[in-house]
């Protein structure tokens, strides 16, 4: 069994994120879907981060509803769904790659968790890791890297 497998119809596990869902684009969301979460998944985390300046946070999703698996669309913003933390540009909802120079890789890492965060307003990354650390089921990620245009 292959367990939690996170894919985006807009790239391939390390390959280039296109420009529309970057600082240079449109700034959309990629769609992603997931598939092989354990049985008893309530809720799915969702946090996007950029290693290469550390740990810089681009998107926190929480209490996406549980199952064996799901997905997310292209465009997501902040109004669309209400469960969505502040990223490190200071505002709710997801925010593109834009590296200031260079290449850099971005994380897109999903866990599976056995319920509901319940946290309140637009939460930090760090909060949302603090409230999922004892409720993961399990966990994948997704890599994607950007070029700056």
């Amino acid at each position: 069994m292959a367990g939690l497998v996170l894919t985006s119809p807009s790239f391939d596990e390390g390959g280039a994120i296109p420009v529309r869902h970057s600082c240079d684009g449109a700034n959309l969301s990629p769609a992603l879907a997931w598939q092989g979460a354990p049985q008893g998944t309530v809720s799915f985390a969702l946090i996007v981060d950029d290693p290469d300046a550390r740990g810089f946070i681009h998107w926190v999703v929480f209490d996406i509803p549980g199952g064996s698996g799901g997905s997310l669309p292209e465009g997501l913003r902040a109004v669309d769904a209400a469960s969505q933390g502040r990223n490190d540009f200071g505002k709710a909802g997801y925010g593109g790659p834009c590296p200031p120079s260079g290449t850099h890789h971005y994380r897109f890492t999903l866990w599976a968790l056995k319920s509901r965060l319940g946290l309140s307003g637009t939460p930090s990354a760090a909060e949302v890791r603090t409230a999922l650390t004892t409720r993961i089921l399990d966990q994948t990620s997704l890599s994607g890297t950007y070029t700056r245009q």
